[in-house]
């Protein structure tokens, strides 16, 4: 490409590259989408603060042996 960039996605029906996004977006559904939020800002910072004060940091992660990436540190 001329902006030396390089796409990431596979060939079609490959599904590899969707994979952790798709973990995440199962994970965060079941454990925090259930919350109302009243302005598109709250909501914001209601998927950051899952995301960096839980997701990354507590949350038990099964490629980890069922430990939070602290804990696996």
């Amino acid at each position: 490409m001329a902006s030396g960039l390089v796409q990431s996605m596979s060939r079609r029906g490959i599904c590899y590259d969707n994979a952790p996004m798709a973990s995440f977006f199962k994970s965060y559904k079941t454990e925090e989408a259930q919350q109302i939020y009243d302005t598109h800002e709250y909501a914001t910072r209601g998927v950051s603060d899952y995301i960096e004060r839980f997701y990354n940091p507590h949350r038990l992660h099964s490629s980890l042996d069922y430990l939070s990436p602290i804990d696996f540190e």
